[in-house]
């Protein structure tokens, strides 16, 4: 029983007929899979969830939306790009955007996606898989690529990590996501969280447990701010130094979504102390100021009587 367990995965739908050549034997075995499942529309069982479980995120505490994504932007393929702070956020801005009217495809670590059970099921649901710091982290990109070629709407943290500044507001990004948004003009809609931090310690141990309990009991407000679009359609895929200026607008716009969430809390620090989480980056936008000249700042999120709870 222990090694079906192990070994069980849902049925994976054929790879197109298009995408066949993609594949060659020197891929990761789960490459293939991860194609065909980017090329189909969310998985029917990974709606129902998002329907059905995303309740239960607010367990841990209070999940408060604001801002909205149109109608016509729904309808066609996203790049959502979040802030990542803590392991329990992928539930809190997963369950965040389906209130939204979006089904997103989340990037989730070879850790996770190797799990039995839970690593099949994420796949299948079109959890793509990141092996960082391996010469096969590039098929993830590869894989993101298929989804939104075929209208799916991913969910990417631009910092390729759980940051780890001092004061809590987002590291500087990396560029692979601002040349993905160049290369396939698909629109970025920056989403600003704060307070899952609260919920899961960063330490991989017992910890976690214990921080768990703790935000059930005390039931903090886990925000999450949906924003316009990034504008970045003056910047071209080739052009020297227009990757970094398309990193500094979506982390601009990912920073100044976030300073109304933080509203009465330290610009310099986390309140909420977590003596498991280290510090070895500086953040794009100390203290959460962004210059004005930067585009795609835009405005902040509306007040606090619009959230939907």
């Amino acid at each position: 029983m222990r090694e079906r367990l192990r070994t069980w995965r849902p049925a994976t739908p054929p790879l197109p007929a298009d995408l066949e050549a993609s594949v060659v034997d020197t891929d990761p075995e789960w490459f293939g899979r991860e194609l065909a499942i980017a090329a189909q529309p969310p998985w029917w069982l990974w709606r129902l969830a998002l329907t059905t479980v995303s309740p239960a995120v607010s367990l841990f505490g209070r999940v408060l939306v604001t801002g909205a994504i149109p109608e016509h932007l729904r309808r066609g393929p996203l790049i959502l790009a979040a802030n990542h702070i803590g392991d329990y956020d992928t539930f809190t801005v997963a369950a965040a955007l389906h209130r939204v009217g979006v089904v997103p495809r989340v990037l989730a670590t070879g850790g996770i996606m190797k799990a039995p059970v839970a690593g099949p099921v994420l796949e299948r649901s079109g959890g793509i898989r990141v092996d960082r710091g391996t010469d096969v982290a590039a098929h993830a990109m590869r894989v993101v690529l298929v989804a939104l070629e075929h209208g799916g709407q991913v969910l990417v943290y631009p910092e390729g990590r759980v940051g780890l500044t001092a004061d809590g507001w987002p590291e500087r990004g990396r560029t692979g996501l601002a040349r993905l948004a160049l290369q396939t003009r698909v629109p970025v809609i920056p989403v600003s969280q704060w307070g899952a931090h609260e919920v899961l310690q960063y330490g991989n141990d017992w910890g976690k447990l214990r921080t768990a309990l703790s935000a059930a009991w005390r039931q903090p407000a886990l925000r999450v701010h949906v924003g316009a679009p990034v504008p970045l359609d003056d910047l071209e895929p080739g052009r020297t130094g227009d990757a970094n200026r398309a990193r500094t607008r979506i982390m601009a716009a990912i920073t100044r979504g976030l300073v109304p969430l933080r509203a009465g809390q330290p610009t310099d620090r986390i309140a909420f102390v977590d003596p498991t989480r280290p510090v070895k980056a500086v953040a794009a936008f100390p203290g959460g100021l962004v210059p004005a000249d930067v585009p795609g700042a835009g405005p902040p999120p509306p007040p606090a009587g619009t959230l939907r709870r």
